[in-house]
């Protein structure tokens, strides 16, 4: 299975406090479909804190937006309640983990 190309996606959401990709990431989830053998997120500016400071940072260092955060008016009367994090925008990035795929495959 020598040469065979094993893609696999790594997916970066980043929930912003507003609607552009320049403002502060206030949460953030990563799922890895590699498994721990794609790139490391860089270490956060902050203990604990998102790997990113902004969406902008993240395009920066190569990942791929998705998805943005769909614009929805809060009804009249609902402007200050709480509910979902609404800014959400997604990401990617695709690792080709070959390498890992073919030492497997060969025992090494």
């Amino acid at each position: 299975m020598s040469g065979t190309s094993a893609m696999r996606q790594q997916v970066l959401s980043l929930w912003m406090a507003g609607s552009a990709l320049d403002e502060n990431v206030i949460a953030w989830a990563f799922h890895d479909g590699t498994n721990g053998t794609g790139p490391a997120l860089p270490d956060p500016p902050q203990a604990g804190g998102p790997p990113y400071s902004t969406g902008l940072r993240a395009l920066q260092d190569g990942w791929m937006l998705i998805q943005s955060a769909q614009l929805i008016p809060p009804a009249p009367g609902q402007e200050r309640e709480n509910s979902y994090l609404e800014y959400e925008f997604i990401f990617e990035r695709r690792v080709d983990i070959s390498e890992e795929v073919n030492a497997l495959d060969l025992g090494e």
